[in-house]
This record gives C-alpha cells, sequence and structure tokens, in this order.
C-alpha cells in the first residue's frame, strides 16, 4: 500500500491527514499551531500514525503547506540580510529599489541596495553594456555582511542575460553557498513590482528552510522516510530544492490548499468555494480544478508586487468571530476569539458572545452547553445570524464574473455555521472531511511549471512560438518534480500588448502533472 500524508500549517491549527493510494482519507487531525512549527506537524504526524496503526513505512509521499513565509513577512520577523542589485543604468534611475515599501521593511532590507548598468528593451535588444566590473567590486564589498542577493533587470522576463551574468560573477566572487534570486524567475512585467517580489523572495530564504527542515525532522522521528514536498499557491506542489530557490510561491498556499480540497471532496472543478475558519471566511473560485489566479498587482505586508497569487476575498467572520451588543443593535466582528474558542465562547463557559454561540442559540448546531445563551433573544439572534448569511452571499457575489448561479462547497473547522442553502448558489455541498480539506488539498496536489514572457509574434510564428512557450512550461514543471510522461498543459493565454511596438504579445502557459516516482 502507498500513502499520502498531507500536512497544513495555519496560524491557529495544524491540520493533517493520511490518504490511501486510492485517495480515499484513512485518518484526519487537527491540533494546535506551535511557535516552532516543528512540534506542532509532529504531534499531528505522531496522532495520524497513532490512530491510523499503518506502517510507516508504506508513507511514500509527504507534503507540507505552511504560512510561516507569509507570516514572516507580515511580522518582520526572521528575515535574511539581503542586498538588492538592479540591472537598469541609466534608463531605470528615476525611482529607486523598495520605493512605496514601509518603512519598517525598508530598514531592514535596504541597507545594500546597488543600481548598475544594463538592461534589455521589450524586444530583448540591450538597453546598455552590462557592467561586470561593479558587479565584481559589489560582491567583494558584501562578503560577510548579507546571506542573500536579490537581483533585477530591466525587461528581464524577456532576456535574462544580464540577471544570470550577474549571479555567476557574485558566485565566483562570494563563493556558491551565497542564496541568490532572479527576478526573471519570479515575477511578471512591471519592473518595480517584479523587483519587490524578488526581494521578499530573497528575504525568507532561511524561514523556508527551517520551516523544511522541521517538516523532515518531525517526519524523521516517526521513522517516516517519504518524498517531501511543500505546497504552492497555485495549488500544486514542488520539492525542497525548489521551495528553497522561490520560497516565495508558499505565500497563500493555504486557502489554495482548502480550494483544491474543496474540489477534490466534492468532485467540482468549477465552483465557489467558501472555507469558514476562526477568524475569517476566504472565498475563491475554481476553474477547471484550479484556483483563479489575482490579475491585478497584489500586496504583500505592505509591498506591492506582481508574482502570482491566488483571486481570494477574505471577511471577518469566522467561528469565533466576537458579537457587540449594545442594546438592540449589533456589530459582527472583524475581531475574534481565535482558537481559544473553548475557553471564551458562551457555550463554553466564558463571557464572549461568537458567531458559533449564535448558531448554537438557534438549534442550528449541537455544540458546548446550549443552555448558557438562553437568556439571548431569540429574535436578536436571528437578525444577527441574518446578518452573517448575508456577509457570507455578499462575498460570494463579489467573485462571480456573472449573475448566474454557481456551485458552492463549505469547507473548513466553522463550516457548520453556515446553511445548505444561499443566495447565488445553485447548489450547496457540504462534504465530508471538509473541516481538514486544507491538509487534504496538500496531499492530492500535482507538480505544475509556469512561465510568463513577452514575444514578437505574427502570422508566420505564431504557431512556433506558442508551442516552443509550452515546451518550456513543460520543461519547468519536470524540473519541479513531475513525471515527464504524465505533463499537460492546463492554461495557456496570449495577449496582445498594443502599447508595445513589433507585434508585443505577452504569453502565459501553465502545465501540470503526476507527482515522479523516482
Amino acid at each position: 500500500m502507498v500513502y499520502r500524508l498531507g500536512i497544513d500549517v495555519g496560524g491557529t491549527n495544524t491540520d493533517g491527514v493520511l490518504l490511501d493510494e486510492d485517495m480515499n482519507v484513512i485518518y484526519s487531525v487537527k491540533t494546535p499551531t506551535t511557535d516552532d512549527i516543528e512540534t506542532g506537524i509532529y504531534r499531528a504526524i505522531e496522532k495520524i500514525v497513532e490512530q491510523a496503526t499503518i506502517d510507516t513505512k508504506e508513507i511514500n509521499f509527504a507534503m507540507l503547506g505552511t504560512t510561516q513565509c507569509t507570516n514572516a513577512i507580515v511580522e518582520r520577523k526572521n528575515l535574511n540580510n539581503v542586498a538588492i542589485i538592479r540591472i537598469g543604468a541609466p534608463a531605470g534611475t528615476a525611482i529607486k529599489p523598495l520605493a512605496g515599501v514601509p518603512q519598517d521593511l525598508k530598514d531592514i532590507l535596504g541597507s545594500n541596495m546597488f543600481i548598475i548598468r544594463g538592461g534589455h528593451e521589450f524586444n530583448g535588444s540591450e538597453i546598455a553594456s552590462f557592467d561586470e566590473d561593479k558587479v565584481k567590486r559589489i560582491g567583494e564589498q558584501l562578503i560577510g555582511k548579507v546571506d542573500s542577493i536579490a537581483i533585477t533587470s530591466i525587461f528581464s522576463p524577456v532576456n535574462k542575460e544580464h540577471e544570470i551574468r550577474a549571479k555567476d560573477i557574485l558566485q565566483e566572487v562570494m563563493g556558491d553557498d551565497i542564496s541568490i534570486s532572479l527576478s526573471s524567475e519570479i515575477g511578471s512585467i512591471g519592473l518595480l513590482e517584479r523587483e519587490n517580489a524578488t526581494i521578499l523572495n530573497a528575504s525568507i530564504i532561511d524561514v523556508a528552510r527551517r520551516t523544511a527542515d522541521g517538516f523532515e525532522n518531525a517526519l524523521e522521528k516517526h521513522g517516516i522516510k517519504a518524498k517531501v514536498f511543500f505546497c504552492q499557491n497555485d495549488g500544486t506542489l514542488m520539492s525542497k530544492a525548489y521551495t528553497l530557490k522561490y520560497p516565495i510561491l508558499t505565500v497563500a498556499c493555504g486557502p489554495t490548499n482548502s480550494l483544491r480540497g474543496a474540489s477534490f471532496l466534492s468532485n467540482n472543478t468549477d465552483a465557489i468555494i467558501v472555507d469558514v475558519g476562526g477568524t475569517t471566511t476566504d472565498i475563491g473560485v475554481l476553474v477547471k480544478g484550479f484556483p483563479r489566479q489575482s490579475s491585478i498587482a497584489v500586496e504583500l505586508g505592505g509591498v506591492r508586487t506582481n508574482f502570482r497569487m491566488p483571486d481570494i476575498n477574505s471577511i471577518g467572520l469566522g467561528g469565533g468571530t466576537i458579537i457587540h451588543i449594545n442594546e438592540d443593535s449589533f456589530t459582527i466582528g472583524p475581531d475574534s476569539v481565535g482558537h481559544r474558542l473553548h475557553e471564551e465562547a458562551m457555550i463554553f463557559g466564558g463571557n464572549t458572545l461568537t458567531a458559533t454561540d449564535v448558531v448554537v442559540g438557534l438549534g442550528l448546531l449541537d455544540l458546548g452547553n446550549r443552555e448558557l445563551v438562553s437568556h439571548l433573544k431569540q429574535s436578536l439572534l436571528e437578525d444577527i445570524y441574518k446578518s452573517m448569511i448575508e456577509m457570507v452571499e455578499e462575498a460570494v457575489d463579489k467573485v462571480k464574473t456573472s449573475a448566474l448561479d454557481m456551485p458552492v462547497v463549505l469547507v473548513g473547522g466553522g463550516n457548520v455555521l453556515l446553511p445548505t442553502e444561499l443566495k447565488g448558489a445553485s447548489q450547496v455541498f457540504r462534504p465530508n472531511n471538509g473541516h481538514v480539506a486544507n491538509a487534504i488539498g496538500s496531499a492530492i496536489s500535482q507538480i505544475s511549471g509556469e512561465i510568463e514572457k513577452i514575444f514578437s509574434i505574427n502570422k508566420e510564428n505564431r504557431e512556433e512560438i506558442l508551442k516552443k512557450a509550452q515546451q518550456m512550461a513543460i520543461q519547468e514543471t519536470i524540473n519541479a518534480g513531475a513525471n515527464e510522461t504524465k505533463v499537460e498543459i492546463v492554461d495557456m493565454e496570449h495577449v496582445p500588448l498594443a502599447y508595445l511596438p513589433g507585434n508585443a504579445t505577452r504569453v502565459k502557459v501553465k502545465a501540470a502533472g503526476e507527482l515522479a516516482l523516482k
């Protein structure tokens, strides 16, 4: 028997699930997330191994989804010492790197910043010759001062020659152990946003390494020698080596895992997913089984970036959301008791009225002691519950692209708060094991690869260039750990750029495939 172990580390809980080779859920668990991550993961694995009573040698694959890289950026903790190099003089000197970045983060990341000659036009031709000597001097200057470098060149998604040359020179001077992030491999067109994404990627290398090592240590302590993968925010997996190179791609993988898990559990590939947690409800859209990606620049920890992110609409409503009552009026959240629900909610003997108390008080959920909320007016509870449902229905409406009703899937630990009928929903699904949809999403994920470049396309070369782009995406997928015989193109778009000359077209291709067994 071949088993898959899926772990998703959230801010409140660490969820785990064990699947057999037919993708049946053997056992699932929720444990509190710990500060050191490893302990929480260890406890989740321990419970699964004990309760599932299986031979740990039969666990062949282990997948981890984590919020640690996101948290490090938002909380400004444990970030690398980063050097920032922009290849763009004299054309790209008007706006300095980290422009618009919050001052507290700029103070942490902006002490080693350089702009050198080089860069390319949209068609790949040089703006200026590359200053190799300056890069060598920078490398000598940085020895012992930084452990990570972010390199960004103008229009490098079209021509990354200068970025690659800069990386080679820096490694010659500083050694191969220095971590170097190239913008051409991380962000899309748009210099400042791509540069920001690259800097953030360089800043969380060590956080990703500690998280990966913690996961492997927790597995090793239980005698599990599985092939390890990490979840990225497009709903697919990457190897440890790939994760340590592109840790920024783990950002927002939690909501994505929930979407993928919901798709699997409900057998829906095109639907709206409502993931109800303890503090927020995240609403996303599945398109052909994968999360719809955001089409706009995304802010992460106050930093504007343009790397891929799932299109998620979050509202301040969850199981622990606090209901504030002032005589006969009320407000819902956005504050929450979070993981303290079992201590602070009224139905558990606490003094705080939460969304869960409201649902129990109306007799819609059997949890805790309903008598502890019996003194509350039923009419008031009904009004509060109606407002809660309207919040969700409005959020669902906002993610739609048409007025047509769509299937809605309810998952997450707080999904029992919502009814099985919602405005705008053609049908509402509440699948079994939906409370650990995020862990299931991590366990079932495929490997993917994606490229985004600008090409000069005309009638004569169109098919040839699109085929070339597809092959590049397939190769990226294989490099990430996919079986080369089971990779297929799952999405492709090509948009003419009218503001650029020469039939310039932005081509974006995504491929996905099954895990390679070797």
